[in-house]
């Protein structure tokens, strides 16, 4: 006697089609949560005034490049990890080299190569020589026998004999600066993480009834 057993419908197709819904449920799931914690931490920095700039450093790379898989996985990340680190992380900054931190005031103007100019640059940009001042309480001071034009920048004196000069602060000088948590990032990346299984089952029914 021949016994023969026929499965209908055949299990090894229906299982290969369970994992190929699988396959684009899982790769669009991650896809999303990828899009959305990109977007959700540009809005935090453009939220906390840092700029579009800066929130346009945040990228998004998912994997794989093309197809599905159930491997599938998002990487967000940012083109200036350094300044987007330091407003999540809010560290305290010291000079490298153990002496002081330089802020430039209003008074002293844009660097023209951008970001902040330096006391070398200023000098030599407007002919004045700086001129150090100690401070007790407060910051200390670098400082230049000037006046200040209509935009509010420190230049010489029109006058040779130097009347109508007055000192004007150019630089202040601190031995740290505690810079201001300005950023969470770790809320919205866990926040991502935590809504990845939700996800992932909403594409799963999405994907079998198309």
């Amino acid at each position: 006697m021949r016994l023969k057993l026929d499965i209908d419908p055949d299990i090894v197709v229906m299982m290969a089609e369970e994992v190929a819904v699988g396959e684009r449920a899982v790769t669009a799931a991650m896809r999303e949560a990828g899009t959305g914690l990109k977007s959700a931490w540009r809005l935090q920095i453009t939220g906390a005034g840092l700029g579009t700039r800066l929130a346009n450093s945040i990228r998004l790379a998912s994997f794989p490049k093309s197809g599905e898989s159930l491997n599938a996985a998002a990487l967000v990340w940012s083109k200036a990890p350094v300044i987007v680190g330091a407003h999540n992380a809010g560290p305290l900054i010291r000079s490298k080299n153990g002496f002081w931190l330089v802020i430039p005031t209003p008074a002293a103007g844009k660097s023209t190569r951008g970001g902040r100019i330096t006391p070398g640059e200023w000098e030599r940009r407007t002919g004045l020589r700086l001129r150090f001042v100690y401070r007790r309480r407060g910051p200390s001071l670098l400082v230049a026998e000037g006046r200040l034009n209509s935009k509010g920048r420190a230049v010489a004196s029109r006058l040779k004999t130097g009347r109508g000069a007055t000192t004007v602060p150019i630089f202040l000088l601190v031995p740290q600066v505690k810079l201001r948590k300005r950023l969470d990032l770790t809320r919205d990346a866990e926040r991502a993480v935590d809504g990845v299984p939700g996800l992932i089952a909403a594409k799963w029914v999405e994907v079998r009834i198309r």
